[in-house]
């Protein structure tokens, strides 16, 4: 067992936040205090760092219970606003994904399509207040006979409503370019012919898992900013891969680590969960995460002082390889390299665009850091953390 200079624990950590002694920095902050003190003076002086992230994260949805109705009804196909919501859950329960679209919508028909409103959508408008349309339909049983039913419902007048997202908060993402003669349409947005522009979707150095490559601190049962309310990490995302390539700081290189998330929609905000809609593709939701990170010891100070320069990842073709399914990188960029406007391939200057904000991650990093401070937000110590 690795012996640490500093070793604290997760109760000595909270006890600080209830007395109000608490030291927490940003996940920025934190990089110039292990600069100038090094890991073990920043690892004594920091209790609690914290990060944020702010993208379009597919795999996203809502699970809604809409109440009992007179006579009964148990649905077996749901509607929210048009747009269809998963009812083969139990009598009044239903689930709603993010990227599902509006019935009538055009889809890719008319391509473009524009993928005006789809379940994104339906859960902004719900944390905003609004009322939603709600049409459900059933074959009838004995218990419950009703076989059509329709009415308004908002956020408030549902017995229950848990945003539930099976994979958010990628430790890592491609950038994606073009390489074909045309303009395509993906989830990475929008690319440009002949490679003229390169997007990517990352906060960098203040993203939750960048800041804890191998997951150290992170697991079932930690305590997180999630649509602007406190949530949870409930188990490993879909797609989680900790097994790929790393560099030799352990950051890894390619698309890694991922977390299930959920939490009380009631609770939520319609800043911090906005539907999206991606011109050619379809529609998501924009969610804001973040995650604090316990100073347990030297080590995780280390963690968290991570730069964009430390953090790299691959170019990918989505125009040729992407879509035939080909494992191929046009090369490696940092962070810093995407985050200053353009990078270099093939010798030629390409632009670069971000689909994550990281004026709304610092934000998240800075809400976080406030209800820590103020002695608002617990640490929960993970039951058990992500396989890495």
């Amino acid at each position: 067992m690795k012996k640490y200079k500093v070793q604290k624990t997760y109760r000595e950590i909270n006890e600080k936040i209830r007395s109000g002694k608490v030291v927490v920095v940003t996940a920025e902050e934190m990089i110039g205090i292990v600069k100038e003190n090094g890991a073990v003076a920043a690892a004594g002086q920091v209790d609690v760092v914290t990060t944020g992230t702010f993208a379009p994260m597919c795999s996203s949805g809502a699970f809604i219970n809409f109440g009992h109705s007179a006579p009964g009804i148990k649905a077996s196909k749901v509607w929210l606003n048009k747009v269809p919501a998963y009812g083969g859950i139990a009598a009044v329960d239903c689930y709603i994904g993010a990227t599902e679209s509006c019935e009538d919508d055009p889809l890719n028909k008319v391509y473009p399509g524009e993928f005006n409103y789809g379940g994104g959508h339906v859960i902004q408008d719900l944390v905003a207040g609004k009322k939603v349309y709600l049409k459900a339909m059933a074959y009838g049983t004995d218990c419950y006979p009703r076989k059509f039913l329709e009415k308004e419902i908002s956020l408030k007048s549902l017995p229950n409503a848990i945003l539930c997202n099976p994979r958010n908060g990628y430790q890592n993402y491609n950038c994606a370019v073009n390489m074909t003669n045309k303009t395509i349409y993906t989830y990475m947005g929008v690319l440009k012919p002949k490679c003229g522009n390169a997007n990517y979707c990352s906060a960098g150095q203040l993203s939750p898992l960048f800041n804890d490559p191998f997951y150290r601190t992170i697991g079932i049962g930690t305590r997180i900013f999630l649509g602007g309310a406190a949530g949870y990490v409930t188990f490993p995302g879909t797609q989680h891969n900790p097994g790929a390539e790393r560099t030799p700081r352990g950051v890894p290189v390619r698309p890694s680590g991922t977390l299930f998330t959920m939490g009380d929609l009631k609770e939520m905000s319609p800043e911090w969960l906005v539907g999206v809609s991606l011109l050619g593709y379809g529609c998501s939701l924009a969610v804001g995460l973040g995650i604090p990170i316990p100073i347990l010891n030297e080590e995780m100070a280390q963690y968290t002082a991570v730069s964009d320069e430390d953090l790299f990842t691959q170019i990918i073709d989505y125009g040729n390889d992407y879509p035939g399914g080909v494992s191929k990188s046009l090369g490696q960029v940092s962070y810093a390299e995407l985050k200053s406007g353009t990078i270099q391939l093939k010798g030629k200057t390409v632009k670069t665009v971000p689909l994550s904000s990281v004026v709304k991650a610092r934000e998240i990093a800075g809400i976080l850091k406030q209800w820590i401070g103020k002695g608002d937000f617990l640490l929960g110590e993970p039951q058990s953390t992500l396989p890495s």
